[in-house]
């Protein structure tokens, strides 16, 4: 399980369209302040997928070969299968990115309105509900009679949201330079998005894809 959560929690901390409207949205007005309504909305949303697998199977792992561990592992290859036909056709579609790029300007322009619930209402939102769902049928494996399970849930929390609390707190500490060091990320972003994008969808649906069909045929 630490192994399957260490790589999604780190593709969903890199997966580059949050990340984009993150920058955006502490660029903006009062940016500090909606990026933590931001941040703590993702979080709550994240968590609250957490609990509720961690409701329904009651903290206790099911017996290898069951029906739920059976349906665990097909949802997981179900999801590496969709991210590898996303990643797939996002490269094949590459020479289309060029309009959606130059829509940034107007899209930075209403963020710099947007109001802290509406920031607040973009964290949820803008999660990778792909790898969230991932990460959620890999959290029904979890032994919460263990203390260890308690800290690989809580460091998949924190590194899934890394990126996003490391510009936040950067941005609080040093402003001045944190506004133009997220000036020239933004724009590398902008630049590299879909590679960025192509690479982590595949990346991570062909790692779901090997650990699901592993766990299904072992």
């Amino acid at each position: 399980m630490v192994l399957d959560l260490v790589v999604i929690g780190l593709a969903i901390a890199v997966f580059p369209l949050s990340g984009t409207a993150f920058v955006l949205v502490l660029s903006a007005e009062r940016g500090i302040c909606k990026g933590l309504a931001f941040i703590l909305a993702w979080l709550a949303c994240f968590v609250a997928v957490l609990a509720a697998v961690l409701i329904t199977t009651g903290g206790e792992p099911p017996a290898p070969k069951s029906a739920p561990s059976t349906a665990a592992s097909a949802a997981k290859l179900a999801i590496g299968l969709g991210l590898v036909g996303f990643g797939w056709y996002r490269r094949r579609n590459r020479g289309r990115t060029g309009q959606r790029r130059r829509s940034s300007g107007g899209l930075m322009s209403r963020l710099d309105r947007l109001s802290m619930w509406t920031a607040a209402a973009l964290g949820p939102l803008l999660q990778p509900w792909g790898l969230v769902a991932a990460g959620a049928a890999t959290v029904v494996s979890a032994d919460l009679s263990h203390a260890s399970s308690y800290l690989a849930l809580i460091g998949y929390c924190l590194l899934a949201a890394s990126s996003l609390l490391t510009m936040e707190i950067y941005t609080t500490f040093a402003p001045d330079s944190a506004r133009v060091r997220l000036g020239r990320l933004r724009t590398w972003i902008e630049t590299h998005q879909e590679q960025a994008l192509v690479s982590v969808a595949l990346v991570a649906g062909l790692f779901l894809v090997s650990r699901s069909i592993a766990q299904l045929t072992s």
